[in-house]
């Protein structure tokens, strides 16, 4: 594999927004993929513009768009049109996220890039998914948190919140460039030669919609009320489905986050950290179901136990006893974790406002540096881009005067 990453050599066409289809793009960049953002030149993602807190850029902008370079193209007019067709020409991948329709109106639908770009892997992200009453609808991380029931299990009951990170364009992202690495694994296998009848035609096209990733993240309460008929309520920082699990103020005034998921550890945290073997000995609290059905009296008692001890030796009791824990932490408490510290999880990149701090990407791979490369400003690459296609620096300029790129 060597330092140029497993997707060394495969190129991304992006057109996208916010932050489903740009972290999609992002992680196949994290990966070794290099990743052209096509944006519009009058003023390019939307997520550009959302705030100015990173120097005069957006938190969110930067956050998903290291290492790619942007081209800046309009896609209205035909003469942009054909340059993002011969971007295509050359790249293995289109991700986009645009509003319902509009790629099948650029003539970018399956069809018609299967026609001009075969072999072209097309991931497209949307809100709802076509063919059902929603999908004409634009969907926002927010939108679909609320339609797909998150909403509803968050919070606290009679105050639904939606989960802080945005995890429907995350996780959608997430999915998309699974597909893509799936495909791009896939490809040139086909059949063994001995193997009966034609290979398979290879799949290019790729659909994901927020409503059907929310849909799976709520593979828990959706499958425990079909079963049960019952809508569990929202616990705050807890579980419906175990119990004690859950946030405790200390001595100190700060919290600790205590968890059990099954009856050995429910025994060690009764007798070992509270001392308390009359709780362990309970009929009532000896399996997981009594213990749910209960949470009010355990709650209560692992809250007046912790509010008579300092964090630390909560913490350390708890580790003894072999018993999950945390310390919770606001955001800028996160930013100095000696977690990511001791481990070097942070890294400069560079940006248009200078260099700033960012964070790996999850995935450890042995031998592997992700690139880490610099956020793009808007257009930024367009000239260098637009003359690997062969274009003079006169055919540039005079694009640029009809308003065709910036």
């Amino acid at each position: 594999m060597g330092t140029e990453g497993p997707l060394a050599g495969i190129t991304v066409v992006a057109l996208e927004q916010a932050v489903s289809a740009p972290m999609c793009s992002r992680t196949l960049g994290d990966f070794g993929a290099r990743v052209i953002k096509v944006e519009n030149p009058g003023g390019g993602d939307f997520a550009r513009h959302y705030d100015d807190v990173v120097g005069g850029l957006a938190a969110h902008f930067v956050w998903v768009n290291r290492g790619k370079e942007s081209v800046a193209l309009d896609l209205k007019s035909r003469a942009g049109r054909d340059l993002l067709h011969r971007l295509l020409d050359r790249a293995e991948v289109l991700v986009s996220n645009l509003a319902p329709g509009t790629t099948a109106g650029l003539g970018l639908a399956p069809a018609d890039l299967e026609a001009r770009h075969p072999g072209l892997i097309a991931v497209e992200i949307d809100g709802y998914g076509p063919g059902g009453p929603l999908s004409h609808k634009r969907a926002y991380d927010l939108l679909v948190q609320a339609e797909s029931g998150a909403c509803a299990v968050t919070g606290r009951p009679g105050q639904p919140a939606k989960p802080g990170p945005p995890v429907a364009d995350v996780c959608s992202g997430l999915y998309a460039a699974l597909s893509v690495m799936a495909l791009l694994c896939g490809r040139g296998r086909g059949q063994a030669p001995s193997a009966p009848g034609p290979a398979p035609a290879p799949v290019s096209s790729v659909a994901v919609s927020l409503f059907d990733t929310m849909a799976e993240l709520m593979g828990y309460p959706l499958t425990y009320t079909r079963h049960s008929g019952v809508e569990q309520q929202p616990l705050g920082m807890s579980s419906p489905a175990v119990s004690p699990y859950g946030a405790y103020p200390t001595a100190d005034g700060q919290t600790v986050v205590l968890g059990t998921t099954n009856d050995r550890e429910w025994d060690r945290l009764a007798r070992e950290l509270l001392e308390r073997p009359d709780l362990a000995d309970d009929a009532r609290f000896r399996t997981n179901p009594g213990r749910v059905e209960h949470r009010a009296v355990l709650d209560a008692e692992i809250a007046a136990w912790c509010a008579r001890h300092d964090l630390a030796y909560v913490q350390d009791r708890a580790d003894a006893a072999g018993i999950g824990n945390a310390r919770y932490n606001t955001p800028s408490e996160v930013l100095v974790h000696p977690q990511l510290a001791a481990r070097g999880r942070w890294r400069e990149i560079d940006t248009p406002a200078g260099p700033v701090p960012a964070l790996l990407p999850p995935p450890v791979i042995d031998g592997y540096d992700p690139p880490m490369g610099a956020v793009p400003a808007l257009g930024q690459h367009t000239d260098a881009v637009l003359a690997e296609l062969g274009l003079s620096d006169g055919e540039i300029a005079a694009l640029r005067d009809q308003g065709a790129v910036r």
